[in-house]
């Protein structure tokens, strides 16, 4: 690779890491809406790639490739939020969607199925499943985003020097109980979401592991983050 110090960041080739930035997106496509287009992605990630290489520092002690794989995410995640492509129906099928999985599970005391669920709402497998997966990347599954800024400021450099032990005790809180939520899910679902989030695989990878379509990897994973948004919701009010 390369001798990683701010002296020689003109030595990155930005085209070496564009394979990074395909992975990263095809990833992140699990938790966008079904309008956003992978090139979209990629698109966004190549300006948070160029942002690294111009502002890495390997005196700091990651990787160029670490440094790069946060501010390419950071540079998807940001370029979705500027397009405010999520209406306000979009937030309240959200709710909606949480309140009806609580109502299932409190009345048939184990986890809800989909087809349950969409009765409840009153609509379509399929237009639930829609609903799933817009109001899942609404969220862009924020649990796990708020971890991540916390390593991928402390890996940039960019944390505040003062640090309120409170906020830590109340992270450290959420995780533990996200953790214990996640314990609880259906078997597959957990999978998914082990498959996804510590294993870093795409949807198609996925698919493969599990024998299942993609857009089934989709749906699961929103089922999941739909379950989770229900049983977290202390924690989002």
């Amino acid at each position: 690779m390369y001798n990683e110090t701010r002296a020689q960041t003109s030595d990155i080739r930005v085209e070496d890491y564009a394979g990074l930035v395909k992975r990263i997106a095809h990833h992140m496509m699990l938790k966008m809406p079904a309008s956003v287009q992978v090139d979209d992605l990629i698109q966004a990630g190549m300006i948070g790639l160029l942002e690294a290489a111009q502002k890495y520092d390997g005196g700091k002690g990651a990787s160029f490739e670490t440094y790069a794989g946060i501010r390419i995410r950071g540079a998807i995640v940001d370029e979705m939020r500027r397009g405010d492509w999520a209406p306000r129906s979009v937030h309240r099928n959200a709710r909606r969607v949480a309140e009806a999985v609580n109502r299932v599970e409190a009345r048939v005391g184990r986890d809800a199925d989909d087809s349950e669920v969409a009765a409840e709402l009153g609509v379509e497998l399929d237009e639930y499943y829609a609903m799933l997966r817009d109001a899942n990347a609404s969220r862009l599954f924020s649990y796990e985003e708020t971890f991540a800024d916390d390593a991928g400021a402390s890996l940039a450099g960019e944390g505040d020097t003062f640090v309120n032990p409170q906020d830590g005790v109340t992270r450290d809180s959420l995780k533990q109980s996200l953790a214990a939520a996640i314990g609880q899910l259906p078997e597959r679902e957990k999978m998914v979401l082990a498959l996804y989030y510590d294993q870093e695989l795409n949807l198609k990878e996925i698919g493969q592991i599990l024998g299942v379509s993609e857009s089934r990897v989709s749906q699961i994973h929103s089922q999941a983050a739909a379950r989770l948004r229900a049983r977290m919701s202390d924690w989002t009010h």
